[in-house]
């Protein structure tokens, strides 16, 4: 089991490059302009990755038909990023306490099947707004320390505002890991991850049908589209109604399985009730934060 918990945290991890700016974003816009318009995924979107001397990284970019500020009110802050992340099945909880001067958020990772919390992975990632600016903006998820000697976990999420209704989005992450977790990728891909395929491409089968990458970058591009996929939803749907919580729940199954081949791993009743009842854990665990604070 841990190595399972292990690449579902290694999926999490993110940094990107250098900061960017609003004329640098738009220019990359520019510059995919044909694969955003046609591509496998059949919405304007660009997936890369990369494995190179210890580190991962993978990139998604993606224009979105929704305004600036909406993507502003969701992804600047801490107060949606739990909302956003616990759609992917193997995140169990998210938390994110208004504790010191540093925002930080609390999750615990595990198997795609109902946990107890004492059975995942506990990680928590501090929140760091880059640049906030009219129009664009850059913040950063980090975590120092993971599992099984992986280390400089980052998640970097940047936007820049195109026209009055829609975006352009960049989810870049990368992580380092040793000799230990190369170790338990492997044995996870040799084993239970074997048959797993990413979207990259290396070629041709003999029927002519694609050759999809496996191995660590097909993990990475697996888990930075489910990310990525869960912003999405809950764009579609923003807000704490249940309603809305459970419109983003079901827009988040409809858009994974659109992709089966890389992210089909449950049917829709079988999530929707293992995420039914983390979120009534995660409302309980959000409770008493509040009562602790207010108890301050």
């Amino acid at each position: 089991m841990r190595y399972v918990i292990m690449l579902t945290l290694l999926s999490l991890a993110a940094p990107l490059s250098q900061a960017q700016d609003a004329a640098t974003l738009k220019s990359r816009h520019a510059q995919l302009a044909s694969q955003l318009a046609t591509n496998q995924f059949n919405r304007p979107l660009r997936l890369d990755s990369i494995e190179s001397n210890g580190i991962l990284k993978g990139d998604i970019y993606a224009r979105i038909d929704r305004p600036h500020s909406s993507l502003v009110q969701a992804l600047v802050g801490t107060d949606h990023w739990c909302d956003i992340l616990i759609l992917h099945l193997n995140v169990k909880s998210c938390l994110a306490p208004a504790i010191g001067e540093s925002p930080i958020l609390k999750m615990h990772v595990g198997r795609k099947y109902d946990q107890p919390l004492k059975d995942t992975y506990a990680f928590e990632f501090n929140y760091e707004e880059i640049k906030v600016d009219a129009g664009y903006f850059q913040v950063a998820l980090d975590s120092a320390k993971g599992p099984l000697g992986t280390s400089d976990y980052s998640v970097i999420i940047e936007a820049v505002q195109l026209d009055s209704k829609r975006s352009f989005l960049h989810l870049s992450y990368t992580y380092r890991y040793g000799v230990v977790a190369n170790v338990a990728m492997r044995t996870y891909l040799a084993t239970g991850g074997r048959s797993k395929v990413g979207f990259s491409t290396a070629g041709r089968k003999a029927d002519g049908q694609p050759q999809y990458l496996g191995g660590v970058r097909g993990v990475i591009e697996r888990n930075t589209m489910r990310y990525y996929l869960a912003i999405e939803a809950y764009l579609s749907a923003p807000g704490s109604a249940p309603a809305q919580v459970e419109r983003r729940l079901n827009t988040w199954h409809n858009d994974v399985e659109q992709y089966p081949l890389q992210l089909h791993e449950m049917e829709r009743e079988d999530y929707l009730a293992m995420k039914r009842k983390e979120l009534a854990r995660q409302q309980a665990g959000i409770r008493v934060v509040d009562n602790f604070v207010a108890s301050k």
